[in-house]
Parts: C-alpha cells; sequence; structure tokens
C-alpha cells in the first residue's frame, strides 16, 4: 500500500485521440467518438485528449468533417472534462512553420471551440519553437503544457531532457508532459527522469506513453511512484501494443495501492464495452500489426515508421534492403545531430536512409534534409554533419535565429483572399491548401442534397 497519505493521480483518457490513431488511423467518424465521449463524461476523468495530431488532417482529407466541429461537440459532450489537444509547436498540426500572427489566430480558434489545454511539442525539442504557441495560449487564459520528447541517443541524458523542462517552465508553461512517442521509456528511466524534474521544476509532470515495446503499465506505476501528477491512457479496446497504458487497469492498480484517481470503474468499463463496438466497425483500417514490438528496445524506429518503410519498399520491390535501411537510420540521425524519431523527423530521417541504401550515401540529399542542415527546422540537438551541411549550405550561413522570424505575417493576406469566411475556414484553407478547395465543395454538395 501506498504509505504517504492519499495523493491525486489526475488521469487523462486519450483513446478518442492518440488511442484512435495510434490503432485506427483517426477514422474514427464524428457521430462514433461521442458514443464513447458520452459515457467518459461523468467517468471521473480529469482530462480527455479530443483533438490536435492528425486528427485536423484526417477530418479534412479522408472524412469530410468539419475538424472544429468535431473539438466543439467533443467538449460538449464532456463539460466537467478538460479538453486537451497536441500542437506541433510553430507547425500547428501541419508539417510546416506557420507565421506568429496565424498561431495566434489558431490558438483563439482551438479555444473558443473547447480546447483547455494545449499540449506543444517540437520535433527539434526546440524551446524556440513553442514561444509564439505558449504566448498565445497562456492570451486566451488556457492551460499551456509544453512536451519534452524523450528519445535514446548519446547526447539524450536525463540532464538533457531537465534542462529542456527548465526552459519550459522559464517560458511559461502550467505543466510538463514527458511525451514518448515510441513506448521506449523504460520503469528505471521513468522512475528516475520523473524524480529529477520534481526537484527542478515546480509545475506538475504529465506521462504520455505508448506500449509498443510492452513497458507502458510498468513505466506509468514507476512515473506515480516518483511524484508524477498526471498520466495519459486509453480505454482497454485500445490498449497496449502500437496503443498506450489502459485506462481501467491504472484506476484499479492505484486505487489498491492507496492513490486517489477519482475515477469510477464500473462507468469506465462501460465506456469500454462502447469503445469495443465502435472500434470493430473500423477494422479495415486497423494497422497490420498493433501488437508488442520489442525490435524497438534495438532498433529505436517507432513502429509506425517501420510499418510504413516496409510497406513502400514493397511497392518497390525492395523489401531486402530493410535491414541495411535499419541499420543507415541511426548514422543518419547522428548525422543530422540525434533528432527524435517523431513527426516530421521521422520521415525526414528514414526517407534519407532509404536514399542512401538504394542510391549511394548522400548521392540525393532530399530538400527536407537539405532544410535541416540549414537550420531551418531550429536547433537540433547536437551539432549536424559539417561536410553535409557545407554541401548544402555553399557560401550560405546556417539559419541561427527562431526559424519563424523568417516568416512574415499572413493574416490579413489569407483575410483578403477569402473574403467573408470565418476564421476558422480560413485556417483550413491557411493549413491545408491543397486539400481545402475540395473539402469545402464536398461539405458544400452536401449542404444541397
Amino acid at each position: 500500500m501506498n504509505h504517504e497519505g492519499t495523493r491525486r493521480v489526475k488521469i487523462f483518457d486519450i483513446t478518442l485521440r492518440d488511442g484512435s490513431q495510434s490503432k485506427v488511423a483517426t477514422r474514427i467518424n464524428l457521430d462514433d467518438l461521442l458514443r464513447i465521449a458520452h459515457k467518459l463524461a461523468d467517468s471521473g476523468i480529469y482530462g480527455a485528449e479530443t483533438w490536435g495530431g492528425a486528427t485536423f488532417d484526417v477530418c479534412v482529407r479522408f472524412l469530410r468533417e468539419d475538424p472544429w466541429e468535431r473539438s466543439r461537440k467533443l467538449k460538449e459532450a464532456m463539460p466537467n472534462v478538460k479538453s486537451m489537444m497536441l500542437i506541433r509547436g510553430q507547425n500547428l498540426v501541419a508539417y510546416s512553420n506557420f507565421a506568429d500572427d496565424v498561431v495566434v489566430k489558431f490558438v483563439e480558434a482551438a479555444a473558443r471551440n473547447g480546447i483547455d489545454v494545449f499540449r506543444i511539442f517540437d520535433a527539434l525539442d526546440d524551446v524556440r519553437n513553442h514561444e509564439a504557441v505558449i504566448k498565445a495560449v497562456k492570451g486566451v487564459g488556457k492551460i499551456a503544457e509544453g512536451a519534452v520528447c524523450y528519445t535514446i541517443s548519446p547526447v539524450h541524458t536525463i540532464d538533457k531532457f531537465v534542462s529542456k523542462a527548465r526552459q519550459l517552465e522559464d517560458k511559461g508553461v502550467d505543466q510538463i508532459a514527458i511525451k514518448d512517442m515510441a513506448g521506449l521509456i523504460d520503469p528505471a528511466t521513468t522512475y528516475e527522469l520523473v524524480s529529477s524534474l520534481k526537484k527542478a521544476v515546480a509545475v506538475p509532470i504529465h506521462l504520455h506513453t505508448h506500449d509498443s515495446c510492452g513497458l507502458g503499465m510498468m513505466s506509468a506505476l514507476k512515473a506515480v511512484e516518483a511524484g508524477c501528477d498526471m498520466l495519459d491512457s486509453v480505454l482497454s479496446p485500445f490498449a497496449g501494443g502500437t496503443g498506450h497504458p489502459c485506462t481501467e487497469s491504472l484506476v484499479y492498480a492505484l486505487g489498491r495501492l492507496g492513490y486517489e484517481t477519482g475515477c469510477d470503474l464500473a462507468k469506465l468499463t462501460e465506456a469500454a464495452e462502447t469503445a469495443k463496438v465502435v472500434r470493430a466497425h473500423y477494422h479495415e483500417f486497423e494497422a497490420p500489426y498493433s501488437g508488442v514490438d520489442c525490435r524497438m528496445l534495438v532498433t529505436q524506429i517507432p513502429g509506425g515508421v517501420m510499418s510504413n518503410l516496409s510497406s513502400q519498399l514493397r511497392l518497390q520491390n525492395a523489401l531486402d534492403k530493410l535491414d541495411e535501411i535499419i541499420d543507415e537510420i541511426p548514422r543518419v540521425r547522428e548525422d543530422l545531430g540525434w533528432i527524435p524519431l517523431v513527426t516530421p523527423t521521422s520521415q525526414i530521417v528514414v526517407s534519407q536512409a532509404t536514399f542512401n541504401v538504394l542510391l549511394g550515401r548522400y548521392k540525393i540529399i532530399a530538400n527536407h534534409t537539405a532544410n535541416l542542415l540549414k537550420g531551418l527546422y531550429g536547433e537540433t540537438p547536437a551539432p549536424v554533419n559539417k561536410e553535409l551541411r557545407q554541401r548544402v549550405l555553399k557560401d550560405e550561413n546556417p539559419v541561427t535565429v527562431r526559424p519563424a522570424e523568417l516568416l512574415d505575417p499572413m493574416w490579413d493576406k489569407l483575410q483578403k483572399s477569402f473574403p467573408g469566411l470565418s476564421d476558422e475556414e480560413i485556417l483550413i484553407h491557411a493549413i491545408f491548401p491543397h486539400e481545402a478547395k475540395e473539402y469545402f465543395e464536398t461539405k458544400k454538395e452536401a449542404g444541397a442534397a
């Protein structure tokens, strides 16, 4: 039993966003999500991740649903639950930087449409790429959660993660997330990292991990023992493997250990039964293999990256090159400053490693690789390969300022380009310019039908 007296551990159920993304490619439609949300509403969870990440993209590109309506309706279904979104720093919900004035408009719109907590991360963990979002979130009186991306490399130490967390606290975040996107954090490291963070910063600590390597539940428990304040988890039909630790199991186990979660296990079980029925409708989008895969403990390559790479190589009749590419990925990571493997950097590293194996080492330097070497994504965790940078830069100097400072304000121009549209509609055009036209045409046709 827990002998330190009853301590509250806040549960964020993330079934509606990352759970759905990790298991069925974010394809669950709003009506089905609402069925789960209504059950979660009075289950006692503190927060729910409902939006951000790939949801905006999938709503516009595939589901032809209004992403803003999704956020708004899910908040209406769970008025007493903190609604959280994942925001990719200056990239918002896309893959490249937006001007600061667009960042402000996006955050204002998200807050207006029901978002309470903004989990802000940057693929390079360059804290400067958090700045504009943190300021905008604080400006609308919402909760700014700064994420530190957990990864394994020769330069990623406990001290480095703690240093990033301190910088984020200095920028004004309300809480810190450990964002373990590949499920690589082990129980011993979790305990050491959370203990160190609790000593170094005053704000609450929030653990996000996947169960890809089968470590998630153990790491969640060690996090709580070290003083972690909040945990991410998913309802049991979405738990485990590429998913996350299970909400019901955590609530039961933590309760038995004397921790207070405020959750009602019976109501969570009801929500899980609904989630089970919903998931069954989306079997065509199931990942080919979404169980535990311990190869990552050796390769450090996230499972989603591996499955995408395998399918692309199969199309090119080059599957026999997979092992060579897996060996090349850490070499490219080192050349690019040991960047974490998370969207979009995982795609950059894997694409370049594939080119290197199929065409010869750096015979072709992909555009995204070149931009990263130029400093257009921000500062890398370690210095990049000098010779490669020189090849790309030629006589230019690398970018050393916050990358968004190179961007001119965009909002006035966008408003003039799309007269008569709401801010929310303009933002869809700004973020996904190629998909927006067809999206709005389809919505218009549906409305007229």
